[in-house]
């Protein structure tokens, strides 16, 4: 019988996400989470480059962790830590076109919590 393996310790992980948090809090950060089908892919595409294109101060960032089977969601990370859900579309659909909010109403959209 093959001998048994320890455990990693649950430790480390948070450890890394302590440093993505101070990281975010130095400014607003958009979080775009998408499930991994190319449509999906496409459109975070799409989106993140209308949103870097209206507020080039603001990063965006794509799949930060692996993302839920079917999502499509978008989140405004403040400084403060505090996070503001812009779009969801995991209750969405069918049709698939519904899980996608148009680009120029996600900008408006940032637009309006950012001011």
């Amino acid at each position: 019988m093959a001998p048994l393996g320890r455990k990693r310790k649950a430790g480390a992980a948070p450890i890394e996400s302590a440093d993505k948090r101070e990281k975010l809090a130095e400014g607003a950060a958009v979080v775009i989470e998408h499930c991994t089908s190319r449509v999906y892919g496409r459109h975070a595409a799409a989106l993140s480059q209308a949103l870097q294109l209206e507020a080039p101060e603001i990063s965006v960032q794509v799949n930060r962790s692996k993302p839920r089977r079917g999502s499509f969601e978008v989140t405004l990370l403040r400084p403060d830590n505090s996070r503001v859900e812009l779009w969801t579309g995991i209750k969405k659909g069918p049709p698939r076109k519904l899980k996608f909010p148009e680009p120029q109403e996600m900008v408006e959209e940032l637009k309006k919590y950012l001011s």
